[in-house]
């Protein structure tokens, strides 16, 4: 037991308190003396117990008891040590004491409580927390267990462990617990991992030229001797399968494969064996750059090859596909230069493959051109997509007052089954239309689920924000009815007097009721109304829905990736005016450019028709129609450019210009305009891999040191938050967090001349070192235990032995300290107001009669020294003298303490002769 003092600077206070107490005592009234004394000790007292308080003192009790964490990993390389571990605890527990405490808890990458700190009997005979095995965390599982034990009270944790940790900082944390007093025990676990294979290694040259052998090195580490087979996969495709002899330990190998193609390849190596622990540590990428042909990447839903043709005498690698078969990650479109979208429509392509295909272009500098035609541009459904973004154009027509009026009715199923992802897109979807419209069209929106509800009255749209608030505020419902719905906004439409009237249907769902569908489609036909729809998922009617747009004239669409409604519909809305597209044959006009001028010296030909669209402001315009529209519109977005041709390639559109001699100089020049312009090979990159994060090493091959932009993106074009710092000249670093995939990197650096220069690389972080092939860590688990002053447990009995620092429990009394200092300022208080108790006055006066007799015969020894020998026969009679003294002056200081005052004299004369005349 002890005190401690959380603020001991404050006890020197005291000496400025007593030196008060000390000049109010010197001070004080002498007739009052023996009063001012005990009003001094008073104080004193007061200001000790106050600047006591303040210090806050801590009384140190010590505390009966061990307190023990178990701290089991339950991580990928210790996988099926669990119940051994448990039956340890189970065992050790038996030999505690009965103030004893203990908790269990486990970790890998996250830490879970299995059983709080208690002193429970039995310990728990299986986990029950989820725990993520793919790291070990050794560091967050300390410092877990280290805040089970109470604060400033020592304990142990014993932790169950290979020591293999692969994110944190045990060392540190194991620091932390040294300066609580807190023991660090370690049982040994080993691993029971079986028979397994794992990719260690894989290299290729960051840089190859296309018909390059390239050598493809190897590394496995096993820990048997058996068959395996390797495959290796080009931008997964398979391009190598060989059968290989694996001997226990690290084995080396080395493939060669035929560069193809150009621009940035993702090259992945597998390996296969029977009886194989983890799956996880089979796999290893890495990045090539290919340099050779640019390819070019055509997108298109027919099986045309005007564009191809034209391009036949171009030193161009090209690749056709459908919009279905586009890439779905982003090494699929960074391997191309250049992406041309040729009368391709938004509704077959979804909203993340637009997303990429902007980011290869913003970060990348992969090339993008969009050519027109019927299913393209506005008619395509582009409007406030990534690929409008990317363009120079905008697909909405401004300042176009001569365009038809139009009525739009929107019929949306809010039916439970469309709650979630389905019903907001839908919702953004009808806000984008109504964003294309008109103040002067007209629009009604009906939600329905087993009934109609009108959201949106028809009438013209006066006030969009108005319409799109109360269109996104639209909730889930109840069942589905289609035929009312469908029903009552064929009638809000028939009457009004439009050149264009048009319902758009969305349902994910099967009418719970039927319907007279024919005769309200045929009557609206009489009324000029058509009618599209759109099938949502695979529980909608498809037949039914396609059937109705068949029979209204208008189109239908069947949905099964809900992040395409929004294109639908905008397409939709573009398409019920059908004012976008210029069919009226005319000649291009063609500005001052010398890049395009030399191709028209000789004249211009006719063409017949284009895509109505507004030119962006700092888009580049070499072709105008004659009502100044864009034709051929350019710009640079991020490090990328991009084209718009607002006419077609197949000639019905460009008319005399399929049939001119320089055509095809014309879509080369087209393409060869858009693809990138970047040095290739500004920058060495290498990669090395931390306990938390993965550092990329970039340096510069001129040993230049200015700054640079970098930008890291994901495979599914996620974008990940970085820095490049400069750490020495020439050199950066890039710090990424420690996640396992392929990640692509893009640098920028302007140089001394202004001049960007643009690189793209990209790098893998491979599977957790959790998979590697290790043992026990014994360096690491000796060195966590001497730092705190444990051990190696071999017995279960140890976990429970007395600690080596006692825990003690803090008891923090300057509440007391404070409730007596105020007790005693108010005795203070009262004893000046009203002054000493009687007792304690007599005592006192006594006390000071004492005092005073006693300085008088020190005086008279002073003066006298004889004197002091004669006091013996004088003894009887001064202290005779002394007690006749002392009853005269408790006397006189009663008559001074109480005056008599007139009438009291008066009253105690009456009294006086009362008594007399009762003797008479």
């Amino acid at each position: 037991m002890g005190i401690e003092f959380k603020y001991p600077l404050l006890l020197l206070l005291l000496l400025p308190a007593f030196f008060v107490v000390f000049l109010y005592l010197k001070n004080g009234n002498s007739f009052k003396k023996g009063e001012a004394r005990i009003i001094s000790a008073i104080r004193i007292t007061v200001f000790t117990l106050l600047i006591l308080a303040l210090s806050i003192p801590q009384l140190y009790l010590p505390i009966k008891g061990e307190r023990v964490v178990f701290l089991v990993d339950r991580s990928a390389s210790v996988t099926g040590t669990e119940a051994e571990s448990l039956a340890w605890i189970e065992e050790s527990v038996k030999h505690k004491g009965a103030k004893d405490e203990f908790a269990i808890a486990s970790f890998a990458e996250n830490i879970v409580l299995d059983q709080n700190l208690g002193n429970q009997s039995e310990s728990l005979t299986e986990f029950n927390g989820a725990i993520n095995e793919t790291e070990t965390n050794m560091e967050s599982g300390l410092q877990f267990a280290s805040s089970l034990i109470p604060q400033n009270s020592s304990g142990r944790i014993v932790a169950f462990t290979d020591g293999n940790e692969t994110i944190g900082n045990s060392t540190e944390a194991a620091k932390l617990l040294k300066n609580r007093g807190i023991e660090l025990d370690y049982v040994q676990v080993n691993s029971k991992v079986g028979e397994d294979m794992a990719l260690s290694d894989l290299k290729v040259s960051p840089s190859l030229y296309e018909g390059e052998e390239a050598s493809v090195s190897l590394s496995v580490n096993s820990n048997i001797n058996q068959t395996a087979q390797i495959r290796l996969f080009l931008n997964n495709k398979e391009i190598l399968q060989q059968k290989i002899d694996v001997k226990e330990g690290k084995n080396e190998y080395a493939f060669s494969y035929e560069a193809l193609g150009s621009g940035l390849q993702v090259l992945k190596a597998e390996i296969e064996s029977e009886g194989d622990t983890f799956i996880e540590n089979n796999a290893l990428q890495a990045i090539t750059n290919i340099k050779g042909k640019p390819k070019v990447l055509i997108v298109q839903s027919d099986e045309s090859d005007h564009l191809q043709k034209a391009l036949q005498s171009s030193d161009l690698e090209m690749n056709t596909v459908m919009p279905e078969k586009m890439p779905t990650n982003l090494s699929g479109y960074l391997q191309y230069q250049s992406i041309i979208f040729n009368n391709v429509q938004a509704t077959g392509i979804t909203e993340k493959q637009m997303e990429l295909i902007e980011q290869a272009v913003r970060e990348f500098g992969v090339g993008f051109m969009m050519a027109g035609g019927e299913e393209s541009f506005g008619l395509g459904g582009y409007f406030k997509t990534p690929i409008e973004k990317l363009l120079p154009v905008e697909m909405e027509i401004k300042g176009k007052e001569e365009m038809p009026s139009l009525g739009l009715m929107i019929v949306l199923d809010r039916s439970g089954s469309m709650d979630g992802q389905k019903l907001e897109l839908a919702k953004e979807a009808a806000a984008r239309s109504v964003e294309l419209l008109r103040e002067e069209d007209t629009l009604g929106f009906i939600a329905f689920d087993d009934r109609p509800w009108v959201i949106v009255e028809t009438g013209p749209l006066k006030d969009k924000e108005d319409a799109v608030e109360k269109i996104l505020s639209v909730t889930p419902g109840g069942g589905t009815e289609i035929f009312t719905s469908l029903e009552k906004a064929y009638s809000e439409l028939e009457d009004l007097k439009l050149q264009r009237k048009h319902i758009i249907l969305l349902t994910d769902g099967q009418s719970s009721g039927g319907g007279d569908y024919d005769a309200i489609i045929e009557n609206g036909k009489e009324k000029n109304i058509t009618l599209s729809t759109v099938a949502i998922g695979q529980d909608a009617d498809r037949a039914l829905l396609e059937d109705l747009a068949e029979q209204g004239s208008g189109r239908y669409y069947d949905v099964t990736d809900a992040s395409v409604i929004p294109s639908i519909l905008s397409r939709e809305t573009v398409m019920a005016t059908r004012t976008y597209i210029e069919d009226n044959p005319f000649y291009p006009l063609v500005q001052n450019d010398p890049e395009w001028s030399s191709l028209f010296k000789d004249g211009i030909p006719q063409m017949n028709a284009y895509i109505a669209v507004t030119a962006k402001p700092r888009a580049k315009i070499p072709l105008l129609s004659e009502k100044e529209d864009p034709i051929l519109a350019q710009w640079q977005y991020g490090i990328g450019r991009t084209i718009a041709f607002t006419s077609d390639f197949s000639g019905k559109w460009s008319g005399d210009w399929a049939r001119w001699n320089k055509w095809s100089d014309f879509i080369n020049q087209l393409v060869t305009a858009t693809l990138p312009q970047y040095d290739s090979e500004p920058f060495r990159v290498s990669v090395s891999k931390g306990s938390e994060q993965t550092t990329v090493n970039l340096e510069s091959l001129t040993n230049q040191s200015l700054p640079i932009e970098t930008t890291v993106l994901t495979e599914d074009g996620g974008e990940v938050k970085t820095n490049a710092k400069l750490v020495a000249p020439g050199k950066y670093e890039v710090m990424v967090p420690e996640k396992e995939g392929m990640y692509f990197l893009s640098i920028k650096q302007a140089n001394e001349h202004g001049e960007m220069i643009n690189y793209q690389t990209g790098f893998a972080i491979p599977y957790s070192d959790e998979y590697l092939l290790e043992g026990t860590n014994h360096d690491l688990l000796g060195e966590l235990a001497s730092i705190t002053t444990g051990k190696k447990l071999d017995k279960e009995a140890d976990a429970f032995r007395p600690l080596q620092q006692k825990a003690f429990s803090q008891q923090d009394f300057s509440i007391v300290l404070v409730a007596f200092a105020f007790l005693l300022y108010f005795v203070e208080i009262a004893i000046r107001r009203f002054g000493l108790p009687s007792f304690l006055r007599k005592r006192q006066q006594a006390y000071a009669t004492e005092e005073s007799n006693g300085v008088n015969a020190h005086k008279v020894i002073q003066t006298n020294p004889s004197a002091q020998y004669k006091t013996t026969e004088s003894n009887i009679k001064v202290v005779k003298e002394k007690t006749a003294n002392k009853k005269k002056a408790v006397k006189k200081q009663k008559i001074r303490e109480n005056p008599i005052t007139d009438e009291e004299r008066e009253e105690r004369m009456r009294r006086l002769l009362e008594a007399k005349k009762r003797r008479s």
